[in-house]
């Protein structure tokens, strides 16, 4: 649901530490849900504050230095120039990464996205430690796209943006970091990436076209493996297709994967819970304008059968919509969940349109059907399952390994290696620089699948997949179910613990 609200020529309308890359919060930048409120709605929004006189005076005010400066400036000055930094100052002192001034180029960006292709490097970025002025201190990837330059490249979730072309992102707006990473497709963009506390390394990618893909899929024995990789108006469709496959394989579980899923749009989100879900509350959303509060559930009969276990996977990269779906799933006891807390961004997005220009604003939180709120904080997993965090020492040797171009020469020159030709290769590489097996082992697969388009799956290397499949062929998953607490629950026990600890 990407409804985007015209305002008319007037004015406004009335309303209101290391994460591996296991394979698979703006695009290139957008990890925000979009979501709509009708017209008629909209004009009747209007609320009396105290604040209305305040408001009232200073948009007099803005009105009054603007028309000053166009007429005794010294020098002639562009009005959109002008009416461009006011508005950026003005969703800068905000404090909210996910509102902002959309220029042309950002709508025209923002357009491709949701019909499904743009041009970039097929990074999920999302503003990292604001400072008073507006700009930041770095750009945090959110998610690399699969099967993109990106994530050829060997970017991680979590990784820092810290340098384009040599200049430091330090300093820089979110729109001027989205200018410098889109380009020319075939045009290169060196990176200086940042990585946990210590690891800094460059990284060269080629831009491309990039076609948002939404699903994969596959069977697992008899599991139904089902990744979502990003949440657009087709997403539904493409997972009904998944699930049609399933049955004709005779599934009897599912795995249903939203690892380094950044999210999209509120309404496709919806639209995948109602495969899993018969009927109730998947979402609601509240604003400070009562109007616009709206509760989402589920309508359609659910395409999954309710006897068929469902695992969810999450991680750190899991945000936004693929939150909302992990959310519904795990406080309806529909899923159990495997692998990390996920990212936490709990709000709401609106785009409104000014002409060829416009602006993204967070106009509501979103909440889970037992009512939390899970913004900044994440969703816990049911069973946690995490890749190592790397020491001081690890990274440095890390960092000594990156520089050096063995592992790629590896692949090159063996590009079909098998897991014992990788194993070996990972020893050596243990003998040199002491890190641990499975790192190197992973590492090494992942330069080797970066060279071809990315498997469904990697049962071999996964270790969160790897523990999804074993909980559903060791017959658990129905005592582990009855285990499970809402959202809400692990809210409050987490608010009581700390308050007794301050007490």
């Amino acid at each position: 649901m990407n409804r985007q609200k015209s305002l008319p020529p007037s004015g406004f309308p009335r309303v209101p530490p290391l994460v591996f890359w296991t394979g698979a919060t703006l695009i290139i930048g957008m990890v925000f849900v979009l979501a709509s409120v009708p017209a008629a709605q909209a004009q009747s929004n209007a609320q009396t504050t105290p604040n209305t006189q305040n408001a009232q005076r200073y948009s007099a005010n803005l009105q009054h230095v603007f028309d000053y400066i166009q007429r005794h400036y010294v020098d002639e000055v562009d009005p959109r120039v002008v009416f461009e930094g006011a508005v950026n100052g003005m969703f800068n002192a905000l404090g909210d990464p996910y509102s902002s001034f959309l220029p042309e180029s950002e709508m025209s960006d923002m357009n491709e996205t949701t019909q499904g292709n743009f041009g970039g490097v097929g990074l999920y970025i999302t503003a990292g430690e604001p400072q008073a002025d507006g700009t930041m201190k770095y750009v945090e990837v959110s998610a690399p796209m699969e099967d993109t330059p990106g994530w050829r490249a060997g970017i991680n979730p979590m990784d820092r943006i810290l340098k384009i072309s040599d200049e430091s992102t330090d300093g820089l707006t979110m729109n001027e970091v989205l200018a410098r990473l889109r380009g020319r497709p075939g045009d290169p963009v060196t990176i200086l990436i940042g990585r946990g506390a210590n690891l800094e390394f460059p990284v060269t990618i080629i831009r491309e076209v990039i076609e948002v893909p939404t699903t994969k899929y596959a069977m697992i024995g008899d599991t139904g493996y089902l990744k979502l990789l990003t949440f657009t108006p087709m997403t539904a469709e493409r997972a009904k297709d998944a699930l049609a496959y399933f049955g004709t394989n005779n599934y009897k579980s599912l795995i249903l994967d939203l690892r380094n899923n950044y999210g999209g749009l509120l309404q496709s989100a919806v639209d995948i819970c109602e495969l899993f879900l018969d009927s109730g509350v998947v979402v609601s959303t509240r604003s400070r304008i009562a109007l616009e509060n709206k509760v989402f559930s589920a309508r359609s009969p659910a395409l999954v059968p309710a006897n068929i276990p469902i695992i969810v996977l999450i991680n750190r990269g899991s945000a936004s919509a693929s939150e909302i779906v992990a959310g519904a799933l795990k406080d309806r006891s529909r899923a159990y969940l495997v692998g990390e807390r996920s990212y936490g961004k709990g709000s709401v997005q609106q785009v409104y349109v000014m002409g060829v220009t416009g602006f993204k604003l967070t106009t509501a939180r979103y909440y889970t059907p037992s009512n939390a709120n899970i913004d900044k904080i994440g969703i816990p997993p049911d069973r946690e399952v995490a890749y190592p965090e790397f020491t001081e020492e690890d990274a440095e040797a890390l960092n000594r390994l990156l520089q050096t171009n063995k592992i790629p020469e590896f692949i090159t020159n063996n590009p079909n290696a098998g897991s014992v030709e990788i194993t070996a290769f990972a020893q050596t590489l243990r003998r040199d620089y002491r890190l641990d097996i499975d790192v190197l082992r992973r590492l090494i697969r992942n330069e080797q699948i970066r060279k071809v388009i990315a498997p469904v799956y990697d049962l071999e290397y996964d270790i969160q997949l790897q523990e999804a499949v074993n909980i559903l062929r060791s017959g658990t998953y129905s005592v582990l179910m009855r285990s499970t607490k809402t959202l809400k629950t692990l809210q409050d026990e987490a608010a009581q613990e700390e308050f007794a600890q301050a007490s």
